[in-house]
């Protein structure tokens, strides 16, 4: 089936490898341009861009996806289905109804509608999660699903090994789809609207790990937030320290206190501790609590 394939991220760059390598490769993969990243600043391309240009797939990089210069792009290509997958762009009409469109996202629709839905499933204790494939349509998330696969969230998974899980899983998915929808074998069925949750973005705020709360809570957000977001700790001095890698463990140490018990850095929390075991200082690079001990008093000591 011939194809074009809107995508922006590293998920989507997953995704779009898959298709490259089946008989729905794109005719036209459509990204954001390149942009200025990371502490150095530098202009760098969106992932599926670049896995664009590796595949040797024709690229168009397009700040509106719904301009006319950008349709008539997508209307040159012909394809039977525009894929669209961690794109990060609202599309509108009359794109949305010109084209059979189909959307790869990392939740069991209908838990988890929005931006931010593989760090939601973490932070919120999931046992499992997973990917569906599903008609776009104006709402968030809203339309309906045609597949969908689970994928269990091991306990001590971050967002990235997650994530990278998921984008396979999606890779497949979106194949089998297309499939089906070649032998016009396609079904889809309406979400249930009792079981909508939203995946809201993730505001700076909530990368802060506030002492008060339970420590299993907190780890779950470290989690969730690495590598891509990051948490941190308000250290007394004013400075932060981002977490990277920590766990919850009963140890008793006043809530908010730092403390090195057996070697193990830890932080007192409204419910246990939490173990920090990846930490980054300030304009550092992440490393084990213990190098970081060696280099850095204890702070608040």
């Amino acid at each position: 089936m011939r194809t074009a394939y809107l995508g922006t991220s590293e998920f989507a760059a997953t995704v779009l490898r898959r298709l490259a390598d089946s008989p729905h490769r794109p005719a036209l993969v459509v990204t954001p341009p390149d942009r200025r990243q990371g502490r150095g600043r530098k202009v760098k391309p969106p992932p599926a861009a670049a896995a664009a240009r590796e595949l040797g797939l024709e690229l168009l990089q397009a700040e509106n996806v719904n301009d006319e210069a950008a349709l008539e792009r997508i209307r040159a290509a012909a394809p039977a289905a525009v894929l669209v997958c961690a794109f990060g762009q609202l599309i509108r009409e009359p794109l949305l109804s010109e084209f059979p469109m189909l959307n790869v996202h990392p939740s069991l629709l209908p838990r988890w509608r929005g931006a931010a839905p593989i760090e939601r499933a973490v932070m919120a204790g999931d046992e499992v999660t997973g990917v569906c494939v599903m008609q776009l349509t104006a709402g968030l998330d809203s339309g309906p699903v045609a597949l969908v696969e689970e994928v269990p969230i091991d306990p001590d998974e971050d967002f990235a090994a997650l994530s990278a899980r998921l984008a396979a899983a999606g890779g497949d998915l979106l194949v089998r789809a297309l499939d089906l929808q070649a032998a016009g074998a396609l079904e889809l069925a309406e979400q249930d609207e009792a079981g909508v949750t939203y995946a809201e973005k993730i505001e700076p705020a909530e990368r802060r790990l506030d002492p008060e709360r339970p420590a299993p809570e907190l780890a779950a957000k470290v989690r969730a937030l690495t590598p891509h977001v990051g948490a941190y700790l308000d250290l007394p001095d004013g400075e932060r320290l981002g977490v990277r890698r920590a766990k919850a463990v009963e140890e008793k140490v006043g809530p908010g206190r730092l403390a090195v018990v057996d070697g193990a850095l830890l932080l007192g929390c409204g419910e246990g501790s939490l173990q920090l075991e990846v930490v980054q200082s300030a304009g550092g690079k992440p490393m084990a609590a213990d190098a970081y001990l060696r280099g850095h008093p204890l702070p608040g000591s």
